[in-house]
């Protein structure tokens, strides 16, 4: 189990080792919307590297997205959860691309809508070789449920590099944070990266693991 993000806190939840591992850094200077898809025939053709972004409806996703790409409104957010409707990808720099899946859990959804999301978000998934690896967010203070878990299984059976990233760090005190984190690496498997869109801890190592997975995508 390896935790990043609060580099400084402590010895457990240190990012030095994989810092050192990075590949050329994210140029998010030119970070833009590409394209939408709510269906598989709608995907566009990739053009290198992809990391994909996969959580709960209520977990932070857009908010955590502008951070990562260093923008203010180009992940749209809202105050009701389940906005993003099919898959959304961003353009990177010249080549990697970030992948926002549909919002699961408790978004104000048809239920035909939500069952239509499968065979696509499960067609890109198992399908996109241009995938490097998937985000898995988590509200830290929640923890993961059967959907998330149901997911991590998903990946692991297709091997596909993935990593949790627990949101909303900001939201609890110091000794709150601690208490949650050793929790949670006790309750799950793989790097746990620990994020606060709102004070941008976190971050780099979330930048860090992108980087690192679109490198050996790469090879």
């Amino acid at each position: 189990m390896r935790l990043l993000g609060r580099e400084r806190a402590a010895p457990l939840l240190s990012g030095a080792a994989f810092f050192q591992l990075r590949a050329n850094p994210v140029n998010t200077e030119h970070a833009e919307f590409w394209a939408a898809a709510r269906q598989v025939s709608e995907i566009p053709r990739s053009r290198g590297p992809e990391v994909a972004l996969a959580g709960r409806s209520n977990v932070g996703k857009s908010t955590l997205i502008n951070r990562l790409l260093g923008r203010r409104k180009l992940a749209r957010t809202s105050s009701t959860p389940g906005c993003t409707r099919g898959l959304i990808f961003y353009r990177v720099g010249e080549r990697l691309a970030l992948v926002d899946l549909p919002g699961y859990g408790w978004a104000r959804r048809s239920t035909e809508e939500r069952a239509a999301w499968k065979p696509l978000v499960e067609g890109y998934l198992g399908d996109r070789k241009a995938l490097a690896g998937t985000l898995i967010l988590v509200d830290v203070r929640r923890g993961a449920d059967e959907e998330e878990r149901m997911l991590a299984d998903y990946l692991d059976t297709h091997r596909i590099r993935r990593a949790w990233l627990l949101t909303k760090c900001d939201k609890l005190s110091r000794s709150e944070l601690m208490r949650r984190l050793r929790v949670l690496a006790t309750e799950l498997d793989g790097i746990l990266i620990a994020v606060g869109a709102g004070s941008n801890e976190g971050i780099e190592a979330a930048r860090a693991w992108i980087e690192e997975a679109a490198a050996k995508r790469k090879r």
